[in-house]
């Protein structure tokens, strides 16, 4: 798994949904694993929030721009705390992310970007079948995967079960979905263990996602 598929074309996975294999050189990625752990060192940290239900995410998430608990945003921590500004290096990248995926950056009239959710994946950790609806825009989901490979369960738009495709996404992928995919169901039934490139010195998975809140 140390090498990287940089420059691979993108793949449509579903009218909407692009996979970008090996999006991010190494030295970005690099870049991004040195930044997200100064990103979870404060004031937020990482979280494994709780379910309405009650049940405890396996996933740690650290959020920057917007605090994201289920199924809300806050521009406050819940100790009163602002949030952490969204990055101008992730702004960069989403517009790089959209041209690479769609073919196009997003134009001066679209909401910008200015949630990034930093999730962690252990070797034990999961993410069940959801769509990301918490934002009033419905500008696309933007998916950067650092670290541990894993299997990305992509789905339809009416129900958590099938059709849906797995793909692999490796360290340095993309994943865009927008349009009539903007609301699919996903989720990350597992990750393959001992899989992130020997060079990145991370155990474990990444996965940034970055999103446009919009207004109501």
């Amino acid at each position: 798994m140390d090498e990287p598929l940089f420059g691979s074309p993108p793949v449509t996975v579903a009218p909407g949904a692009v996979h970008v294999p090996g999006w991010l050189d190494a030295s970005t990625q690099r870049t991004l694993l040195e930044r997200c752990r100064d990103w979870a060192r404060g004031p937020a940290g990482t979280r494994h929030h709780t379910m309405p239900r009650g049940g405890r995410m396996s996933v740690s998430t650290t959020s920057l721009g917007w605090f994201w608990r289920p199924y809300s945003y806050s521009d406050r921590l819940p100790d009163g705390t602002p949030v952490r500004p969204f990055p101008e290096l992730l702004s960069e990248l989403a517009d790089r992310a959209l041209t690479a995926a769609l073919g196009r950056p997003a134009a001066e009239e679209d909401p910008p970007y200015d949630i990034a959710l930093v999730n962690f994946y252990d070797a034990d950790a999961r993410m069940g079948m959801h769509q990301d609806k918490d934002e009033h825009a419905d500008m696309p989901v933007i998916s950067l995967s650092l670290g541990d490979t894993c299997v990305f369960r992509f789905g339809n738009t009416e129900t958590r079960t099938r059709p849906y495709t797995d793909v692999e996404l490796r360290s340095g992928d993309l994943f865009v979905f927008g349009g009539s995919a903007r609301m699919a169901y996903h989720g990350v039934p597992r990750t393959r263990p001992d899989t992130a490139p020997s060079w990145l010195g991370l155990r474990g998975r990444l996965n940034i996602t970055l999103r446009a809140l919009g207004r109501p």
